[in-house]
């Protein structure tokens, strides 16, 4: 059987740039996918994409003319159904068998086998390798059907009577088996070599494709244009750093944009560009997002991450006299600056605290009220957090805390009210700092209102001093408790108040910055501040934030076992589930450790069979057998150093003293039996083992690393 080189493209008018990546990596891959699935692709087949602006494309290597014959075993009927009593096949037999291509003449070859209680006949046979042209014609329409197009667009065909619809209008197929051209048809269109190259450059139109193997040779060399969207993209990224290079600079990085202009350009050509050095004095937050968001310019900084009033453009085209390019975008990006300078100057006139009032008039949630009475609660919430962690042992330094906490809660939300972050919502907070500072608010109250959305995503750093903490917290906690006590809970992949964002926020802030307050705590005040507006949700965002939690430590490389085990105790403080984990991490390395862990859950089994309640109490005037003497003088011994190394946090040395109690844990299971006769030992002997329960348990519920 024949192995060649397959090359497929889908000429289009120009795709949606932010998605070119994904329907490129899709296309190949549901195609590739298909001709495997088909058996026309071998295992030592391999896809490469291609992705432009005007073109999706697949190149896949050693694809088969045709498939190899299969044997099948296709299931009939049972057999009850499908043979008479003497052996002959039922009319319904034979109509199931016509349905195949058989006939009553295969009955001898037919097969008796168990299916389930009955025995089912099955009809063994060959089906015919599929045909490459066959089968790349369903593989072909599986991947433009699983395009992941977020809308499509329907449009005429050139014959005038019929319509299609897809992502855009298509004008040119290309399907090539070596230097062969596989008949298809799709989107109206069939298949050919011919394909078109760049829109204003290419050396010939049309691009005559020779074979399979130089699709993106010919593309490049004839038709101006580079194929592959990773081979563009790392070409525009030489050209930026060469370009910034030359200037002593370094253009911004930022990933999304890379692949944007990726999926905008197919010849890429970077141009240096400047404009007027007195827009620098508007904040380069400004200057940065509107040069990116409205214009895709890479802006430029200095050694100290500094914005330049130099930038980078890239290009679809390489004039031999680049002036009128660079001129052009210089004058379409000065009107922008200048928005954005004259945003800035209005704003400043009037202060923050001057705005907060309007945010009466601003919806926050129908069923949550305004923007004026979220930031009522988040400074109580604040309040209570600011009072409650133990910064300051100074009355006056707590008091000025909590002064400036109050202070930067209710300036925070303030800058929504402002023309700069009306044009550019993601300025919120960053906007905030900088109109904080110019009306005379001290730096520490700034930096909050700057900070208190941080971390805004996986990997965000976290607020710059305790006031934006505090600050952030709140916000957070008022924005779960809030939205969870109207029901509004994420579900599946559906989360569009982000509390998943919000709940790994809290969990951040909590652990990292070592902040002591019971997890409990901090709901209910947060819940209090709503006073009757919401339902009590804390149950279930208290199991939510501990399910986002659960699922950090496992990121982190502890396993499922030793998460559960710490988390099954819903420790209130979080500052503390680091150092529990780790300890959990180091006593399941102990060799006493597994013995240890079996035997904590075979107590927990005979405590949940015991009738009444057990209490943490023992009698050692009721120990009769040696064995219980002995697992309760070492018990005595070891809380000795377990319980004092807990109180002051070390959670390892807790766990480690617990390694001594295997010896008479082993001897009292084999020993002692609990279930006594006499009430009195029965019961104390119950109460020994849940002593023994609690003082295992204290640091994580050990009985959760049994296998």
């Amino acid at each position: 059987m024949s192995h060649k080189n397959l090359l497929v493209e889908l000429f289009v008018e120009e795709l949606p740039p932010k998605d070119l990546k994904r329907f490129g990596e899709s296309f190949s891959a549901t195609l590739f996918a298909g001709l495997k699935a088909r058996g026309l692709a071998t295992d030592h087949s391999a896809v490469t994409a291609y992705a432009t602006p005007r073109r999706l494309a697949a190149h896949v290597s050693a694809v088969r003319a045709q498939a190899d014959d299969r044997a099948v075993s296709l299931k009939l009927m049972p057999v009850s159904v499908g043979l008479t009593a003497d052996g002959q096949a039922t009319p319904a037999l034979l109509k199931k068998l016509a349905s195949v291509g058989a006939d009553a003449s295969v009955l001898p070859q037919l097969k008796r086998q168990p299916d389930g209680k009955a025995e089912a006949l099955f009809y063994d046979s060959q089906v015919k390798g599929a045909m490459l042209a066959e089968g790349l014609q369903a593989a072909l329409d599986e991947a433009l059907a699983g395009l992941p197009i977020r809308k499509v667009m329907q449009y005429q065909l050139g014959d005038g009577w019929h319509s299609v619809n897809f992502v855009r209008p298509a004008h040119g197929l290309v399907a090539l088996h070596g230097a062969d051209v596989v008949p298809l048809q799709v989107l109206g269109l069939t298949s050919g070599r011919e394909t078109r190259g760049h829109r204003f450059e290419a050396a010939v139109e049309p691009v005559v494709l020779q074979d399979a193997d130089h699709y993106a040779r010919q593309l490049e060399e004839q038709g101006a244009v580079i194929a592959s969207f990773a081979a563009r993209h790392a070409e525009i990224v030489r050209q930026l750093d060469h370009a910034a290079k030359q200037q002593g600079l370094q253009p911004i990085d930022d990933a999304a944009l890379l692949d944007e202009v990726t999926a905008l350009v197919e010849r890429p050509n970077v141009l240096l560009c400047r404009f007027e050095p007195e827009f620098l004095d508007v904040p380069q937050e400004c200057l940065i997002l509107t040069m990116k968001a409205n214009q895709k310019y890479f802006p430029l900084l200095d050694a100290a991450g500094k914005l330049t009033n130099q930038f980078l453009v890239v290009s679809n085209i390489r004039p031999a006299d680049a002036s009128r390019v660079t001129g052009g975008n210089e004058r379409v990006v000065r009107p922008r600056l200048a928005d954005a300078k004259f945003f800035f100057d209005q704003d400043r006139k009037k202060t923050l605290a001057d705005r907060v009032g309007g945010l009466d008039k601003v919806v926050y949630h129908g069923k949550l009220g305004s923007q004026g009475e979220r930031v009522k609660r988040v400074q109580a919430i604040a309040r209570g957090i600011a009072n409650a962690v133990a910064l300051y042992e100074d009355a006056d330094k707590r008091a000025a805390l909590v002064r400036d906490v109050d202070r930067a809660a209710l300036l925070a939300k303030a800058d929504l009210l402002t023309d700069m972050v009306g044009e550019f919502p993601e300025l919120q907070g960053i906007m905030g700092g900088y109109y904080a500072r110019h009306d005379g608010e001290t730096n520490e109250v700034a930096l909050a209102v700057e900070d208190h959305y941080k971390p805004r995503f996986a990997g965000d750093e976290l607020p710059r001093g305790p006031i934006g903490e505090i600050v952030a917290l709140a916000d957070k906690l008022e924005t779960l408790v809030g939205l969870f006590g109207i029901g509004q809970l994420p579900t599946g992949d559906k989360d569009p108040f982000a509390l998943r964002r919000h709940a790994l926020g809290v969990i951040r802030l909590l652990t990292e910055r070592q902040l002591a307050i019971p997890l409990d705590a901090l709901l209910h005040d947060a819940a209090q501040a709503f006073g009757d507006k919401i339902a009590d949700a804390s149950a279930a965002l208290s199991d939510f934030i501990y399910e986002r939690l659960a699922g950090v430590l496992r990121e982190q490389g502890a396993t499922a076992q030793q998460v559960d085990a710490v988390l099954s105790l819903r420790p209130k403080e979080l500052d503390d589930v680091g150092k529990k984990l780790a300890a959990v991490r180091a006593f399941a390395a102990l060799p006493e450790s597994e013995s240890l862990a079996a035997a904590n859950k075979r107590v927990s089994n005979i405590l949940k069979k015991a009738d009444g309640e057990v209490v943490e109490q023992v009698d050692a005037a009721l120990l009769a057998d040696p064995a219980e003497k002995a697992l309760h003088a070492a018990l005595v011994d070891i809380e000795r150093i377990a319980r004092p190394a807990f109180d002051r946090r070390d959670f390892t040395a807790s766990l480690q003293a617990l390694a001594a109690l295997k010896a008479p844990v082993d001897a009292f299971f084999d020993q002692v039996m609990v279930n006594a006769d006499d009430p009195k030992i029965r019961a104390n002997r119950l109460g020994l083992l849940a002593t023994l329960r609690s003082a295992m348990n204290r640091v994580a519920d050990l009985s959760r690393l049994a296998a």
